[in-house]
């Protein structure tokens, strides 16, 4: 009888197993498959090179630093942009061991709840953070603006025609723009701290812990972004990360790296890129944001990917 009401148990549980994988099949199909990914993207695993397939109707790499756009766009990194990354790492750095000092003093360990939900909802945040700048940077603006061109324009367009060049630069070269992104919420929130009674402070804690949080990802996020493209030599803990999707994994961002690299922006963690890309949201703004200036989105982009060298 027992055996009997298992069997049973178990043929209904696997039927339901079923039908959910069948669902999942119907309803969270791949974004891009895996021919496109091989076709159109770098094969990253083979670093900095590209298949024979890619090659049968030219001489000319089409993704790596000998590419003749990477060669250019790596050459405009100069030692002003450089003094601007250093500062910003080390100013950020230090606010944010002076907020750490701060947070710490005053926790009460009734805030724990809170402080997971500020965790949780500083991932979140960042996450889109990152897709938001990633989308804005990648499809609009050029390097040749003025000051904003060739200081933030200028990597991402050379990470689609280069994408392991990030694995070939520095800590200060990684993370010097996100660094410097989250100076002036940690600088204010420094403030606070050192200005505000004790009362009032307890009565933003919650907040200060969110925001806190979530500068600690913005300003880690380029670290996760070049984990996603190291395929060799990364710690065990990083990748058990990635595997558990609590980071950005490699696979996950491959699909961005598919050209004309038009989806799948967040590189926190990733975890919104699905629902922003069934929801449309990027298409949706692109579609409005060209009706109303006449702007193509990515010809920047497309203008440096088919850059040759010169004769």
């Amino acid at each position: 009888m027992k055996t009997s009401v298992a069997c049973s148990l178990y043929l209904l549980i696997d039927a339901n197993i079923n039908c959910i994988f069948m669902m999942d099949c119907k309803i969270l199909h791949p974004v891009k498959t895996e021919k496109q990914i091989m076709e159109n993207s770098m094969p990253e695993d083979d670093p900095n090179c590209n298949s024979d397939t890619h090659q049968e109707n030219s001489g000319i790499r089409r993704w790596g630093p000998n590419h003749a756009g990477a060669k250019e766009l790596a050459s405009y990194y100069t030692k002003g942009k450089r003094l601007q990354e250093i500062i910003s790492v080390v100013s950020c750095l230090t606010l944010m061991a002076i907020n750490f000092i701060h947070l710490l003093y005053h926790f009460q360990s009734s805030k724990c709840s809170y402080i997971l939900i500020a965790s949780l909802c500083g991932i979140i945040t960042a996450d889109f953070l990152s897709g938001l700048v990633h989308w804005a940077a990648d499809t609009w603006g050029s390097v040749d603006l003025p000051i904003i061109g060739k200081a933030f324009i200028r990597p991402f367009r050379e990470h689609h025609i280069d994408p392991t060049a990030i694995t070939r630069h520095d800590f200060i070269e990684t993370n010097g723009d996100n660094f410097m992104v989250t100076i002036p919420s940690l600088a204010y929130m420094s403030y606070q701290f050192f200005s505000y009674p004790s009362d009032k402070i307890q009565e933003l804690y919650n907040w200060n812990c969110y925001l806190f949080l979530l500068a600690l990802f913005v300003a880690t996020t380029n670290q996760i972004h070049k984990c996603s493209h190291t395929y060799f030599g990364l710690p065990r803990w990083v990748t058990l990360l990635q595997d558990c999707h609590i980071i950005l994994p490699q696979r996950h961002h491959r699909i961005h790296h598919v050209a004309p690299h038009e989806t799948y922006f967040c590189i926190t963690t990733g975890w919104l890129n699905y629902p922003l890309e069934k929801f449309r949201f990027w298409e949706t703004w692109e579609t409005i944001i060209e009706a109303m200036t006449g702007c193509k989105p990515r010809a920047d982009d497309m203008k440096w990917a088919q850059k040759r060298p010169q004769s």
